[in-house]
């Protein structure tokens, strides 16, 4: 039986995106919590390894790199697998809003003209708040990435540019975000959800549900979040640490449950209830240690799994029923930076914007191919 608070009131907000996306908002007056009481995993197959062996583990560096320009243009370049080279696109603002400190981002997603960053600093203790920045109105100021960077200095509020670059950006309220890690996008509900995965400390959680909550592009903050179980007989995973969606709809996390392989799971989020399947085939090389980001590109209907400086890709379209993916469906791409990768995102056009921390910046990829 569910158990529900419903909402005060709702009214439907769609916002033009540009280049055809809307995305359409519920904007909260309270939030509505739905107790799933039925497990939310289906019982596991046997799995099927697959030797991706053109994937190559890479573990976390003992030490993450500062940005070599911490005030100007930076590039990360592949230099093994699929090439593909980003570029410094935006200097994140240091200090945030009001002085914060917005140092720690943790994920993004491009929706239109809109980039959304979730921002949860380290002592802020699994809260965090959502940023909005409209990538169409920064380039018609003629934003420069140092500007940005700048914007809420006290020299910049008493500049009139810097002034005017601030109403590009939307700043969202603080709410319980977990890691942070999981922003994404619905390819066909043209919503935001992202995962509640609260840390006792890194990579521990605090229990077993699993929380999935649903946000308003209006107002940046939760509106619907669904508690549950992913458990099947013995089989139990607390919850996902990062999520994507793809054109149907269908939800998807990775994990890496041994030393070496990579689990991939796959769901569909309704209102009141949620569901996931562990898919049939286990990747044997993971990208990395750290389960980063994931994403999935419209263009080529791919997903991709992100560790720091190690990325790989394979489509979806063979995930379905008992799954076909051979090796040479998967790519992978290794970087030299030893930046951490926090986020990756792709436009509707299949441009990648690649979001690292330390002297945090977004950079986008320099091919539509990749």
């Amino acid at each position: 039986m569910m158990r529900r608070n419903y909402l005060l009131g709702t009214l439907i907000v769609s916002l033009g995106l540009g280049i055809g996306l809307t995305l359409t908002t519920v904007p909260a007056h309270a939030m509505a919590t739905f107790d799933q009481s039925s497990a939310a995993l289906a019982a596991p197959v046997a799995q099927r390894p697959l030797d991706d062996q053109q994937v190559h583990f890479v573990p976390v560096p003992s030490h993450y790199a500062q940005a070599a320009n911490p005030h100007g243009i930076n590039t990360i370049a592949s230099n093994r697998g699929a090439a593909v080279k980003f570029t410094t696109k935006y200097l994140l603002p240091t200090p945030g809003y009001r002085h914060e400190a917005w140092g720690d981002p943790q994920s993004m997603t491009v929706v239109g003209r809109y980039l959304y960053i979730l921002y949860c600093p380290t002592a802020w203790h699994n809260r965090g708040r959502i940023v909005r920045y409209d990538m169409e109105k920064l380039s018609s100021l003629g934003a420069t990435p140092q500007q940005l960077q700048r914007v809420y200095t006290t020299a910049a509020n008493q500049s009139a540019k810097e002034r005017q670059l601030q109403t590009a950006i939307k700043v969202g309220p603080v709410f319980v975000t977990g890691h942070g890690q999981s922003l994404a996008f619905d390819w066909k509900t043209h919503q935001l959800y992202m995962w509640c995965d609260r840390e006792s400390a890194p990579r521990i959680p605090i229990n077993q549900y699993g929380y999935l909550q649903q946000v308003s592009a209006a107002t940046l903050s939760p509106i619907h979040r669904i508690r549950f179980r992913l458990r099947a007989g013995d089989f139990s995973v607390p919850g996902g640490h990062v999520l994507a969606f793809d054109h149907q709809g269908r939800a998807y996390f990775w994990s890496r449950p041994d030393a070496g392989g990579a689990y991939i799971y796959q769901g569909k989020i309704r209102r009141d209830h949620v569901d996931f399947r562990l898919t049939s085939q286990e990747l044997t090389h993971a990208p990395g240690t750290c389960v980063q980001s994931m994403a999935f590109n419209p263009q080529n209907d791919r997903l991709y799994l992100v560790a720091d400086e190690s990325i790989a890709s394979l489509p979806v379209a063979k995930l379905a029923g008992r799954g076909h993916l051979t090796s040479r469906d998967v790519t992978w791409t290794h970087f030299a930076s030893k930046r951490e990768f926090e986020g990756l995102s792709f436009g509707q056009d299949g441009r990648a914007y690649l979001l690292s921390n330390h002297q945090p910046e977004v950079l986008v990829g320099n091919t539509l191919s990749w």
